[in-house]
């Protein structure tokens, strides 16, 4: 019996979203939103509080920085009666919730976990299979992304490269990884442009000088989990890195010139 079988639900091929990825100019973007982050609440790697990002990230606005907000993406794990709603809205910040996932095939971003998602799988688990997995999040509502893409071993991209595996319900990667290198970087959005893939940004932090190194740009207010994963469906949204956001950057994509 498949993961969706055991959720009570059975699966169905759904369409990837074919603006995936599209170029959106930085200033044109109505959320910058980094979607993927751990703290000491739930990931044992990190050593970044939740309050320590808030703070970090008011201080990097009044040098002009735009950070809208951030999701967390704990490892193996979702706690649905956390809530960090009151502390958020003392900052002025958006702070979304989702999961980092470990699969066969890399570690995967799932936003929109519901009860029938965290029934099907085991979280803690780190050997998910990885097709379930992106099939899955879309058909409980949600939305599943390819983490740290061009990393060895933990992105799908060698997977890809060196196992032939099927990208048929990946719609997408995280082409931008604050913890990545360049090149890894680079092999991420080479993949995700090769096969028409959306590609977000996040910074990957676990110390709270990482936060909102990366980010995703969308064109519409991004305030609650259910609007992130609208836009994401959506695919109009692109990965960035946080100096884009500086008012100089802002005016040179007025003027016309690419980012």
């Amino acid at each position: 019996m498949t993961p969706l079988e055991r959720a009570g639900k059975n699966c169905s091929t759904r369409p990837r979203p074919s603006a995936g990825g599209a170029s959106i100019p930085a200033h044109l973007g109505h959320s910058y939103l980094d979607l993927h982050a751990h703290s000491t609440d739930a990931s044992d790697d990190a050593g970044g509080t939740v309050e320590g990002y808030l703070k970090w990230i008011v201080a990097r606005r009044r040098k002009g920085y735009r950070i809208d907000g951030f999701v967390l993406t704990e490892h193996r794990q979702f706690d649905p009666g956390l809530d960090y709603g009151t502390l958020a809205a003392q900052y002025g910040v958006t702070v979304l919730r989702g999961a980092e996932v470990e699969t066969d095939a890399g570690h995967v971003l799932v936003y929109g976990i519901d009860a029938r998602f965290t029934r099907a799988f085991d979280l803690a688990d780190v050997a998910l299979p990885y097709a379930e997995v992106f099939r899955a999040a879309r058909e409980f509502g949600g939305f599943a992304v390819g983490a740290h893409a061009g990393r060895p071993r933990i992105g799908i991209a060698e997977h890809v490269a060196q196992r032939g595996i099927s990208l048929e319900h990946v719609e997408a990667l995280e082409q931008l990884n604050g913890g990545s290198s360049v090149a890894e970087n680079a092999r991420a959005a080479a993949l995700a442009s090769a096969h028409g893939l959306g590609g977000i940004g996040g910074s990957d932090a676990h110390f709270v000088n990482a936060i909102g190194r990366c980010l995703t740009a969308f064109r519409r207010p991004v305030t609650s989990i259910e609007a992130l994963v609208e836009e994401l469906r959506a695919g109009e949204y692109h990965a960035l890195r946080v100096e884009e956001t500086l008012p100089q950057a802002v005016h040179a994509g007025e003027s016309g010139n690419a980012w």
